[in-house]
């Protein structure tokens, strides 16, 4: 019988969808998996509540936190607060792996962090590929470790790469379900409320994800995510719209044949493919009945309603911090229309401008990042 070594893991973001369902994965194998450090932005009560089950040496508050509020039960664990919680996380407590599942451009200094400590790193952070991904991608290499993605849809490429058995893709078609506008006018979306965005018809993820699937932004970012995780031009990825969400992705060989993985909309997959790779383990999810689903469809994205795909690509092209100022415009224009401050149509606008002003900026290193970052987040706003 094959005897399982313990690995141990530190969590970002671990009240979150991702940090919850890998805790999941954690309570089902505690042969398998201690958890070792877990941090939380400002959901303290959850956060306390995960430190009574699992134990952790080590958790951290990014916001809002107090250390007179600590119960008297949990003294047995460290806890810090804001970037001090996460580098601790991320690169001094004892951590074989580091699932980094912070929603932003605020997950980027944890994977550089993880990386430069030698940690094998878990990337539920897209924005930190979109925004650093020539710098995340050197240290992964120096690191000799490759990057295990989290995301649904780079996590069915992987796998269908790792099924390829080494032979070179040709293109990766990226599915996305097209969020809960994909049959409405291009004037009915322009006017879309916050709740209205916020019913995706397949997921069950957090605020900023879910509007940003409405917008196809996150489609947008997953294709800057999969041009460096995969060494693939923009021109050989391609998004294939996907109602159904049961195919998360494929990847297209040079024989002509496409290999696809399949599964539930339930992120404890790729969670769990993540986790024990290069194995398989019991994640609590069962396998799409074929004969229930019956078909399955594909359409191409349009364009005209969701330019978040348009700009994504130029982005691409046009290189230097281009690619930051996307994600950073795009986060500050969600957040002030989650606020009911601007209509839905308004986000690609806001960002298509602050590209067109700042996409010259340089990406040299992580301060050329952040202040781009902050350039676009203030420009996307002025008049």
């Amino acid at each position: 019988m094959k005897q399982i070594r313990m690995k141990t893991i530190a969590i970002l973001g671990s009240t979150g969808s991702i940090g919850t369902q890998a805790l999941d994965i954690c309570r089902r194998h505690p042969d398998r998996y201690r958890v070792t450090a877990l941090t939380a932005r400002g959901s303290k009560e959850k956060l306390f509540e995960q430190v009574r089950e699992f134990r952790p040496e080590m958790a951290g508050l990014t916001e809002g936190f107090d250390p007179a509020e600590i119960p008297s039960d949990l003294q047995f664990c460290r806890f810090l607060s804001g970037k001090e919680a996460l580098h601790a996380a991320a690169a001094e407590v004892e951590a074989d792996m580091v699932l980094v599942s912070i929603v932003g451009i605020a997950g980027l200094q944890g994977v550089m962090d993880a990386l430069q400590a030698g940690r094998q790193v878990l990337l539920a952070n897209k924005e930190a590929l979109v925004t650093g991904g020539h710098l995340v991608t050197d240290l992964a290499r120096k690191a000799g470790k490759p990057l295990l993605p989290v995301d649904s849809e780079h996590s069915a490429i992987f796998q269908c790469l790792q099924a390829g058995g080494g032979n070179k893709p040709e293109k990766l078609l990226l599915t996305a379900s097209g969020g809960p506008f994909r049959t409405w006018t291009k004037e009915r979306i322009e006017k879309a409320t916050p709740a209205e965005a916020l019913k995706h018809p397949n997921w069950n993820m957090g605020a900023k994800i879910t509007v940003d699937s409405a917008s196809m932004f996150n489609k947008g970012l997953e294709i800057m995510e999969a041009r460096w995780l995969f060494d693939m031009p923009e021109e050989r990825i391609e998004v294939v719209v996907h109602p159904q969400s049961i195919v998360h992705s494929a990847v297209v060989f040079r024989d002509g044949a496409v290999l696809a993985q399949l599964g539930e909309p339930d992120m404890r997959v790729p969670i769990g493919y993540a986790m024990a790779y290069p194995e398989r383990i019991e994640t609590g999810v069962q396998a799409p009945d074929l004969f229930a689903l019956g078909s399955l469809t594909f359409e191409k994205p349009d364009e005209d309603k969701f330019p978040a795909l348009r700009l994504a690509r130029a982005c691409l092209r046009a290189g230097g911090a281009a690619c930051t100022v996307f994600n950073g415009a795009n986060e500050a224009a969600v957040a002030a229309f989650l606020r009911n401050e601007i209509p839905f149509g308004e986000i690609a606008r806001r960002v298509e401008k602050a590209v067109e002003k700042l996409a010259g900026m340089p990406a040299n290193c992580i301060e050329d990042i952040w202040e781009a970052d902050r350039r676009a987040r203030v420009i996307q706003s002025e008049e």
